[in-house]
C-alpha cells in the first residue's frame, strides 16, 4: 500500500508494538524534545480529513508537563518516516495557542510538515 493510500501521517501505534514500551518511548521523546518532565494522561483517537480524504488517523498521546516555561500539556505520536518507512519519527506538539487539543495538534503538525516541504 502506498504512503498516500495509508494517509500521509499514519501513526505507528497501530503497529505490533507493546503499548507500555511505546508509551515509554513517546514520553522520553516529549521530555527530550521539550526539555521538561512528561506524565502520560490519556490516549485520544484522532482522524483528520481534508477534501473528503483521510490524511491522518491514529492515537494521540496526551502528556502533562512539568518544568516547561510556556506549556502545561503536550500532544505526541509517532509515525513511520523515510522513503521506505525505514525509521520512526516522534512528533510532540506543545499546547500553546492555536493548539488546544489533540485534534488541533495534528492539524498544526500537518500544516508545518506541508509548509516545510515547499
Amino acid at each position: 500500500m502506498s504512503k498516500a493510500a495509508r494517509g500521509l501521517w499514519q501513526n505507528s501505534l497501530n503497529a505490533v508494538e507493546n503499548r507500555q514500551d511505546y508509551l515509554a518511548k513517546v514520553q522520553v521523546a516529549v521530555s527530550q524534545l521539550h526539555n521538561c518532565g512528561a506524565t502520560h494522561v490519556k490516549t485520544v483517537p484522532v482522524r483528520e480529513v481534508f477534501n473528503g480524504q483521510t490524511i491522518w488517523h491514529g492515537n494521540v498521546e496526551v502528556f502533562d508537563l512539568t518544568g516547561h516555561p510556556k506549556a502545561k500539556r503536550a500532544y505526541a505520536w509517532s509515525h513511520l518516516d523515510g522513503d521506505n518507512d525505514e525509521r520512526t519519527r516522534f512528533v510532540a506538539v506543545l499546547e500553546i495557542p492555536p493548539v488546544e487539543s489533540p485534534e488541533t495538534a495534528v492539524k498544526v503538525a500537518i500544516a508545518a510538515e506541508v509548509k516545510g516541504k515547499k
